[in-house]
């Protein structure tokens, strides 16, 4: 097996279709990484990242409730932030994978940061990169992207919101093809997503972090300065800050390189 798509019920009203990139030999296996996505993408937002795990590592790339393949949410379902977390634990289950690294983006890094709190037995390391612990500054940014999202549809909202999301540094075939991949996301699935992404917040849950944790942002990021990112991120308990320069905020997306580089650096060194 090298690449497979699967589909893992996480409840009766969802299936996460989850990407498992396998180039393992046997004898020199290193644990999985897992890798969250972020608002509007799916497991192909890592696809730049692979090549620099698979090799020594099982790679899992789910796609969020609601995203990429898994079963779209109607506009009026009641997204949960600890949920999405659970169906994360429950595709671990499923997988039968005990104890696994962890990367995110964007709010999928804030996810993996509450994973690692919440369940520390499940969890060696986890990365964080260009994650806000805090999304509570969304209140009024939100709902107006649910407006322009039901009248004008998600291809409009993800063109006009794409400098900010990945700054300047992108060339315009790269620009192109993330847009298409956010463009596929459900209209209901935002509408429905969007209504929970204010209330997301893991600030107080930082502290309970108790695995190595790597915190990757720039210097222009658009969620947050580098002080303020590094006031939380020290909260975290043995914690290293990477500042890249530049002004997306989805760092993972614009320095794939750089960034899976560092974190797998990172993750070498820690003990399994």
């Amino acid at each position: 097996m090298a690449n497979e798509l699967r589909k893992i019920g996480v409840g009766e009203d969802c299936e996460l279709a989850v990407r498992i990139d396998d180039y393992l030999l046997p004898w020199d296996t290193k644990p999985p990484v897992v890798m969250l996505h972020g608002l509007a993408e799916s497991g192909e937002a890592f696809r730049r990242w692979v090549p620099y795990f698979a090799t020594h590592h099982l790679v899992v790339r789910p796609d969020l409730r609601g995203y990429g393949d898994s079963t779209p949410m109607q506009g009026d379902y009641v997204y949960r932030f600890a949920g999405l977390g659970d169906d994360i634990v429950r595709m671990l289950d499923a997988l039968k994978l005990d104890r696994v690294f962890l990367v995110g983006g964007k709010i999928g890094g804030t996810l993996a940061m509450h994973l690692t709190a919440k369940h520390p037995d499940r969890v060696i390391a986890v990365a964080a990169v260009g994650a806000p612990a805090s999304l509570t500054s969304f209140n009024e940014r939100a709902p107006t992207w649910r407006k322009q999202i039901r009248e004008q549809g998600v291809e409009a909202w993800v063109r006009e919101t794409t400098a900010g999301r990945l700054g300047s540094s992108l060339p315009p075939a790269a620009l192109d093809w993330w847009i298409k991949l956010m463009s596929k996301t459900k209209a209901s699935t935002l509408e429905a997503f969007l209504q929970m992404v204010p209330t997301v917040d893991v600030t107080g849950e930082l502290p309970s972090i108790k695995r190595p944790a790597l915190v990757i942002t720039t210097t222009g990021s658009g969620l947050g300065d580098v002080a303020s990112v590094k006031a939380w991120q020290e909260t975290i308990p043995g914690s290293k800050l990477e500042v890249l320069p530049g002004d997306s905020y989805h760092v993972a997306a614009t320095d794939p390189d750089v960034c899976a580089r560092k974190v797998r650096e990172f993750f070498d060194r820690v003990p399994t």
